[in-house]
């Protein structure tokens, strides 16, 4: 060795690589069929009422049947839509202020209780009818 010379180590060859065969598709592209199961699955589930919101139900002595579930879960999507965060739902002489995000009834009024009442942290209101 005349010390210009560069030891260079033994390097293994690169390994052989398969080809990728492509997977495929499971839907056709371009058919917005994503955004149609994302909706089907936002609007498939079922509203929650949390611990407040459940007392308040009970003291209250507001009772809510299928329909008005279902109507109120409809003005959850419609606020879920605008990209809504937290609203409050008016039916009739009832108010309900909703997580929109996790479709959770946070509270519930009834008309005697809405007197002069004000509603903070929301961002939106929806009339459900």
């Amino acid at each position: 060795m005349t010390g210009k010379e560069v030891h260079i180590p033994f390097l293994p060859k690169k390994p052989e690589m398969a080809p990728v065969k492509k997977k495929p598709a499971g839907f056709p592209p371009g058919e917005g069929r994503f955004e149609r199961v994302l909706e089907e699955t936002i609007a498939g589930r079922e509203l929650t009422f949390s611990a407040h919101a459940r007392q308040r139900l009970k003291s209250r002595s507001i009772s809510l049947d299928a329909e008005v579930l279902g109507k109120l879960g409809q003005a959850v999507d419609k606020a879920a839509a605008r990209g809504c965060r937290s609203s409050l739902l008016l039916y009739r002489d009832m108010a309900f202020v909703a997580g929109v995000p996790s479709r959770t009834i946070i509270t519930a009024l009834d008309g005697e209780s809405m007197k002069e009442h004000v509603f903070t942290n929301i961002d939106s209101a929806v009339i459900v009818e």
